[in-house]
């Protein structure tokens, strides 16, 4: 029954992802938690891999659409994959299995989720006067790929990469609000397809260096993929007849709320 338990909840998880582009690790990271008793730093290194695994699919297909600016994934890669890097090895130096260390997990989780909730609320709120998607002509997407300043990509992907090797959490809602603001001339279909695709190599490799340290189970990845995978295809086949901003407002109460119950914790 447990079993599946577990692949309904890979279900409903990635159902949401492919009706919103939003809730992997917000989603799923509290729901082991708190729904299955799973320590912190096992339900964080299962997640993180969880993630890589369904958003590549995603990402193959928007390659195929050409829809992925690769220059912005370089930058924000440069900054979040050596910042994952390091935060597994501290994890890793600490010892992830003390209570210490699972306290800050849980404490930070629970910020990341409220974090990711006003992201949540403010792409609802925000997201129609975003860009649309549209042809652009080579000197116009040269233009739009050009962010603020050029290293802001990279602090961005640091502060990232250090989020989501915490808590598996930042590189959706957080990552799409932070490129919408890095690069506002640039087409919402653009920028989601930039989130997704940058956040398959972090997520890889903060995922195994989880792994390293012995904070994945992998049966229980085995039993959430084979959820997700069709949830997130038919999540995607209906995403454009559901309202899209009642989703996510609804959606970022729930995180809200899962936030505020880890910082009770």
């Amino acid at each position: 029954m447990t079993d599946l338990a577990f692949v309904l909840s890979g279900f409903f998880v990635g159902f949401v992802v492919g009706l919103t582009g939003v809730g992997g690790g917000s989603l799923m990271t509290p729901i082991l938690i708190f729904g299955f008793g799973i320590k912190p730093i096992l339900a964080v290194g299962t997640d993180l891999l969880f993630a890589a695994f369904t958003k590549l699919g995603g990402t193959v297909n928007l390659t195929l659409a050409r829809r992925i600016d690769w220059k912005i994934v370089g930058a924000l890669s440069i900054g979040s994959i050596p910042a994952a890097l390091l935060t597994v090895g501290a994890l890793h130096y600490l010892g992830a299995a003390q209570d210490n260390v699972q306290k800050v997990m849980t404490t930070t989780l629970g910020f990341a989720l409220l974090l990711t909730a006003a992201a949540t609320l403010y792409k609802a709120i925000k997201g129609s006067s975003a860009p649309k998607a549209r042809e652009l002509t080579p000197e116009q997407l040269a233009q739009a790929t050009k962010p603020r300043h050029p290293a802001l990509p990279i602090i961005f992907g640091a502060l990232i990469g250090v989020l989501v090797s915490l808590t598996s959490v930042g590189a959706g809602a957080i990552g799409v609000t932070a490129l919408m603001l890095l690069y506002p001339a640039l087409p919402l279909n653009r920028i989601v397809a930039a989130d997704v695709a940058y956040a398959v190599p972090l997520t890889l490799v903060a995922g195994l260096g989880h792994a390293s340290i012995g904070s994945v189970d992998w049966p229980l990845l085995a039993k959430l993929l084979a959820g997700s995978l069709p949830g997130i295809w038919i999540g995607t086949q209906l995403g454009h007849k559901v309202p899209d901003r009642a989703i996510r407002s609804i959606l970022s109460l729930l995180l809200a709320y899962a936030g505020i119950k880890l910082l009770a914790i």
